[in-house]
């Protein structure tokens, strides 16, 4: 019951078709091709001009992004410091009572 059942390899069936030979091949050392030449240049892309509107905007936006991102970050922190906060307080009173059971 507890002994393991080890598989048995089952036997080919039909007739196996032997190892094809690869024979080498010589090499003849020549002359490489040219590479072809281009006949139609690629496009170039279009040169974005920055208008002192398009500037200011891009300043404005960078700067909103950067004020957004602080208020998550420093909300986060303050959830993570007013967490400590309350469970340092709750270990405190948790510590009082239970002292106070003791001396009774």
């Amino acid at each position: 019951m507890f002994r393991p059942k080890l598989p048995t390899m089952p036997h080919p069936t039909g007739t196996v078709a032997p190892p094809a030979v690869v024979e080498p091949t010589a090499i003849t050392p020549g002359t490489p091709a040219p590479p072809p030449a281009s006949t139609t240049p690629a496009p170039s892309r279009p040169v974005v001009q920055l208008t002192p509107g398009t500037a200011l905007a891009l300043v404005g936006g960078g700067t909103a992004v950067v004020l957004i991102v602080g208020a998550v970050l420093v909300s986060m922190l303050l959830a993570v410091a007013v967490t400590a906060a309350s469970l340092a307080i709750c270990a405190l009173v948790i510590r009082s009572l239970v002292n106070a059971q003791h001396r009774r």
